[in-house]
């Protein structure tokens, strides 16, 4: 009862501070608002749209700088073709409608890979959902960069000035989905001027190991649930880690993580909204994460 009624509704509101080299002034002590797995449309979802409504509503009144959405907004669409996608996009249309830019990358259920058989049908479900977060506001980002308006600077009067190369916008790169074979970190980041300050946004942390070093000092990402059943007191000991799911899963979890891809490249895995496969969060709270930008 504790992990279908109660804690799938906990949300955990996380604080974290991440530092990017040559970080635009305006954007110094600017926060970056983050969350992931939705998945409208699984069994029993209830719980994560009404959690969601609380992440928009927390989001709004926090005003940060930048909102991201790290994929699965929807899970497995065509079983509901005229609900998920629907109630997925009124659920975070808030936030541009707010003025807070918004943002987000597709995920392995967006593109409905377990009920659709073909490339052509999953891409098909793929570009519906993206065309619609589209009309709502919200830019879809598939292995492509695109530099970010420069919000009002709070708090950097009393910083030094930075130097004269910190002068470029700082840049989102959005990395396509790696389960359904769509993701090109490499491209995604090539599009990012060479010096130029960068945030990395992924669905699968899978896609990470892909990126060139030093070519992402800030990379954000779901997918993984946390592990979404985990021991408490344990967090290293999930569902995931069992057969056969840890065949599937690597050992990523949740957080930081140390250790895993090129130097100079470092990834946050956000927990995520809702669920798949059974509908219970246990020792693994939903979460959303904001982030205070620093200069490095």
């Amino acid at each position: 009862m504790w992990g279908i009624v109660i804690e799938p509704r906990w949300l955990d509101v996380r604080e974290e501070s991440a530092a990017i080299p040559r970080l635009p002034r305006a954007w110094w002590g600017q926060r970056v608002a983050l969350f992931a797995d939705v998945q409208v449309g699984e069994r029993f979802s209830g719980s994560a749209v009404a959690t969601t409504r609380r992440v928009v509503q927390r989001i709004i009144a926090e005003r940060p700088a930048l909102a991201l959405i790290a994929g699965d907004l929807v899970y497995e669409a065509v079983l509901a073709p005229h609900h998920a996608i629907p109630v997925a996009v009124d659920l975070v249309r808030r936030l541009p409608e707010a003025g807070i830019p918004t943002y987000a990358v597709l995920g392995n259920h967006d593109h409905a890979l377990e009920t659709e058989r073909s490339v052509r049908a999953q891409e098909g479900v793929a570009r519906t959902l993206a065309n619609a977060l589209e009309a709502a506001g919200i830019t879809v980002l598939e292995n492509k960069a695109v530099p970010l308006p420069a919000p009002g600077a709070i708090g950097a009067e009393s910083m030094p000035a930075p130097p004269a190369r910190e002068t470029q916008p700082l840049y989102l790169a959005g990395v396509g989905d790696h389960m359904s074979r769509a993701d090109r970190p490499r491209r995604a980041v090539a599009q990012v001027p060479a010096d130029a300050p960068r945030l990395v946004l992924m669905h699968d942390p899978a896609s990470f190991p892909g990126l060139p070093a030093g070519s992402a000092p800030l990379a954000l990402a779901g997918h993984t649930h946390g592990g979404q059943i985990r021991v408490p007191g344990k967090p290293s000991w999930t569902v995931a880690r069992l057969p056969p799911m840890n065949r599937k899963w690597p050992d990523y979890c949740d957080g930081w993580i140390e250790g895993y891809g090129l130097a100079g490249n470092r990834i946050y895995v956000n927990r995520g909204v809702g669920f798949s496969y059974v509908p219970v969060r246990f020792g693994c709270r939903p979460e959303l994460t904001f982030f205070t930008l620093n200069p490095a």
